[in-house]
């Protein structure tokens, strides 16, 4: 069947190399791809929110299944857009529709839906600039440090951690004036959680579910987690310290709750599931949700996956999830980000690439990169993800360092860090 895979990153680069190893998949195209997914496919150059000129590729290359990546298509309503058209509804797309998106699309929607379905999560409020009164009072009386959050989509910059009232006041003065646009046109100011992030991952047909295994990922662009915040820097799986108790307690107390929730809700669901999660003193919160797979978690949780992709998303879509089983490797996978002198502040873009051709022993997902003139080069702050699975994850962790080192490009910088925080519990 021909597949079309709808984003440009390492998320998308991971998850059209493992579909295009199924043998189901005849045809691959991803839109719009990048120098990596190029080697898989055929990249088409389509803006991910248009909607008629995806449409206009599906029809015409007879695409059988669309996976959508990034949240942005999804909290536009592409699932809607597909479900009411009749040259598309028949065609399995895999994401939510713009209802489901919300979980991710609005954190005041996810929040009260967490209320509702008595899911685990920090105490909040939510403000507009009409009660900015009301909101000020409602942080004199709040515990410091506090979290300030865009209700809407804000490229992962809405999340701000406030240590002093009046950083907290001045923050949320900016963030209701349009610091973040529309996305903080409402403001939700949420308890502070102390304890240590990982994030697990379900793929639903709005019923039933699999679970995918669990990541940490890294945020903080300075090893030891300094510095300002990135898309991630980098990732690990399986996660040591979550045992079979903590697994228990993720499921029985989110995953599962969330997903009744969504078919309580009579919400359209069909596809991945992200659950953003803190463990504070042995207990498992939710941070927040995301309506598609993480990036860079993709690229430690696919390459783990055994289990055919493509008959896992086609089940999705069928509502058969329930009698599909999944195969998981046991081994760790190390992610590491190269990414751009600069990022996450400003950097350059179109620097040679040098040095893939002598990688050894791991996975190479493009992120920032495109061929020009015969050599691939940069066009982004995150560029490449080298994965690399090993017994231990020691192993894992030096075939991702030797090859991140291997790999070269003007302003290269890459932590060396990843996963070195686990290590004590291995």
């Amino acid at each position: 069947m021909n597949i079309l895979i709808i984003g440009s990153g390492g998320r998308e680069h991971a998850l059209a190399d493992k579909i295009a190893s199924s043998t189901h998949c005849t045809g691959l195209f991803i839109a719009p791809g990048n120098a990596g997914t190029a080697l898989l496919g055929k990249n088409i150059s389509i803006d991910p929110i248009d909607f008629e000129a995806i449409k206009a590729l599906v029809v015409a290359e007879n695409i059988e299944l669309v996976v959508v990546g990034p949240e942005a298509p999804l909290v536009a309503g592409i699932s809607d857009f597909f479900a009411g058209d009749e040259a598309l509804k028949s065609i399995p797309i895999i994401g939510p529709s713009a209802e489901g998106a919300q979980l991710e699309g609005s954190k005041d929607f996810a929040k009260k839906f967490m209320q509702r379905h008595g899911i685990p999560t920090a105490s909040y409020r939510s403000f507009r600039q009409d009660n900015l009164a009301e909101a000020l009072a409602y942080l004199h009386n709040h515990a410091m440090p506090v979290v300030l959050k865009a209700d809407g989509l804000a490229a992962g910059k809405g999340v701000l951690i406030c240590n002093t009232l009046e950083e907290a006041e001045t923050e949320l003065k900016e963030m209701l004036s349009g610091k973040f646009g529309a996305a903080s046109a409402t403001v939700v100011i949420e308890q502070f959680l102390k304890g240590i992030e990982f994030s697990a991952f379900a793929l639903t047909d709005g019923n039933a579910y699999v679970q995918l295994p669990e990541a940490k990922d890294y945020k903080r662009i300075g090893e030891g987690d300094t510095g300002l915040n990135t898309g991630g820097m980098g990732a690990v799986s399986p996660v040591s310290f979550i045992d079979e108790a903590l697994r228990e307690k993720v499921r029985t107390r989110i995953v599962e709750p969330t997903i009744k929730g969504i078919w309580e809700e009579k919400i359209n669901y069909k596809g991945f599931v992200f659950f953003g999660l803190i463990l504070v003193e042995g207990e498992p919160y939710v941070i927040e949700y995301n309506c598609r797979l993480g990036d860079p978690e993709t690229e430690v949780i696919i390459p783990r996956l055994q289990s055919d992709l493509v008959e896992l998303l086609l089940a999705a879509w069928k509502g058969t999830l329930s009698i599909s089983t999944i195969n998981i490797d046991e081994r760790s996978a190390v992610a590491i980000i190269l990414a751009s002198g600069g990022y996450p502040g400003t950097f350059e873009k179109g620097k040679i690439v040098k040095g893939l051709d002598h990688v050894d022993s791991s996975r190479i997902y493009h992120a920032g990169t495109t061929i020009y003139d015969g050599s691939v080069i940069t066009t982004g702050g995150r560029v490449l993800t080298v994965t690399s699975m090993g017994s231990t994850l020691t192993r894992a962790m030096e075939k991702s360092l030797v090859n991140a080192e291997t790999i070269q490009f003007e302003g290269k910088y890459f932590r060396r860090d990843i996963g070195k925080d686990l290590l004590n519990e291995e």
